[in-house]
């Protein structure tokens, strides 16, 4: 089974909150999972530290996201042009850029969403929480 983390799924993984359930936990830590990070979550990682908007996440990831997901067993995920046009077709009000990335990549990819947010189900994305 192959999986992709949502940003906040890998921020709270990393920084081993109590906010991240259960069995996104047992995924993020089985090393026999293809277990994915977009390059739209180092993206959104780095814009929203710099700007103060992420203070759970440590000065370490925000420096080297590549580095730290790839210490982790990681695989890193590239935003490609058919993710692009998939992010921007989807027929949703839903605004967030970085959230519409990471439901087309899943869509795209065929990759089980780790993730909290209730709203990617009307998408039809598979996910997990």
């Amino acid at each position: 089974m192959r999986h992709l983390a949502d940003t906040h799924a890998l921020i709270w993984f990393i920084s081993g909150s109590s906010r991240l359930s259960q069995p996104a936990r047992i995924v993020l830590e089985q090393g026999d999972l293809d277990v994915y990070v977009s390059a739209a979550s180092a993206w959104e990682i780095t814009t929203k530290h710099r700007l103060g908007k992420l203070p759970e996440v440590d000065g370490i990831l925000a420096r080297d996201v590549e580095g730290v997901i790839q210490a982790r067993g990681f695989l890193p995920l590239p935003v490609t042009m058919d993710h692009a046009e998939r992010a921007g077709r989807l027929d949703d009000p839903h605004r967030d850029p970085f959230d519409r990335m990471l439901i087309a990549q899943s869509l795209a990819e065929g990759l089980i969403l780790i993730s909290n947010e209730a709203v990617f189900d009307r998408f039809g994305v598979s996910r997990i929480w």
